[in-house]
């Protein structure tokens, strides 16, 4: 970073997107359209292998390098007993996935995917939103910038999901400072709150938003003071993949409201992405309709892990194939 101030760099970027390669997915619809099949009749399997053109800039699309990026934070508001889990939990699920025993690691050798796993300094849990923000411009821009390298070494199709005890509260309070509304309208049950909780949960959504207040109005602000270290690295990890032409697929509802600071920020952010599935939680799906994200999947997989988005790599691979092998057919 070379600007004065630490997100100059950021807001330059998402002045500046890359936009959509019409002319690729021209090329596939008209393919499909000389396919020897009817009008449409493979639905959004079309669709799908038009965006993977538009945005990777290959017609017929393929898929070889595929990612799973996993970002894994701490949160300073789990003090208040917003979550039934203990904060280990979180560097106990890395662990797991990094031993190969979690059900990220099984998705992703099902459907040939590379995996990553992001420990987002664990043992530092980020301020407490309710009375303070959780992190620093500087902290927040860092984070941002390293989940940019999520995509070094090379990737074709971005697959990021999270892990974090209590980040399903932090999604909470992101989209209350992003959308509106207040804490009982985006809180849910997360990893299994009963009714005491979830209204904890409400209660500390509605104190970080009165805190911070009008400082809220800017995304990238309203990120580093009620968002969280995965969620910085995830909307870095998203800008980065538009800026070198790589399709994402989103999942759960973290990575949807980080996604929805650069939404804020510059309604265009998100056209390379697609949301993989809607969790269980109240937020995520008034989210993805904010957004305007259609998911793939209705699976009710409220896992995290990057598990969602790891199963639609399957189907995004699967419409990657049949666009090259039925436009191989046309030509022949």
């Amino acid at each position: 970073m070379t600007s004065a101030l630490p997100f100059d760099d950021f807001r330059n970027l998402l002045a500046n997107l890359p936009s959509a390669d019409a002319q690729a997915e021209a090329r596939v619809r008209t393919l499909f359209a000389k396919a020897d099949k009817p009008r449409g009749s493979l639905g959004r399997v079309e669709d799908i292998a038009a965006w993977l053109a538009t945005w990777s800039g290959r017609a017929p699309p393929a898929v070889n390098r595929p990612l799973v990026a996993i970002f894994a934070g701490n949160h300073g508001v789990t003090r208040h007993g917003i979550s039934p889990r203990p904060v280990a939990a979180t560097a106990n699920a890395v662990e797991l996935c990094a031993a190969g025993g979690a059900a990220i690691n099984q998705v992703c050798i099902a459907n040939d995917l590379g995996l990553k796993v992001f420990d987002l300094a664990l043992h530092m849990p980020t301020e407490d939103i309710t009375d303070d923000a959780a992190l620093d411009e500087r902290g927040c821009a860092a984070t941002m910038a390293f989940g940019m390298e999520a995509i070094a070494g090379g990737s074709d199709l971005l697959c990021l999901g999270d892990l974090g005890v209590g980040n399903s509260t932090v999604a909470a309070a992101l989209c209350a400072a992003l959308f509106g509304g207040g804490g009982a309208d985006w809180v849910g049950a997360g990893s299994g709150a009963d009714a005491a909780m979830l209204a904890r949960k409400a209660e500390v959504v509605d104190t970080a938003l009165a805190f911070h207040a009008d400082a809220l109005r800017d995304p990238l602000e309203a990120l580093r003071r009620v968002g969280g270290r995965e969620f910085a690295a995830i909307a870095g990890a998203i800008l980065a993949a538009r800026m070198q032409n790589i399709p994402v697929l989103l999942d759960g509802f973290a990575a949807t409201a980080a996604a929805a600071v650069l939404y804020a920020a510059n309604e265009a952010a998100l056209d390379h992405c697609l949301l993989a599935g809607l969790s269980p939680e109240t937020g995520h799906a008034k989210a993805a309709e904010r957004l305007g994200l259609r998911p793939l999947f209705d699976l009710g997989v409220s896992h995290g892990e990057g598990v969602g988005a790891a199963l639609a790599a399957g189907l995004v691979k699967a419409a990657a194939l049949t666009s090259s092998g039925m436009a191989a057919a046309v030509r022949n």
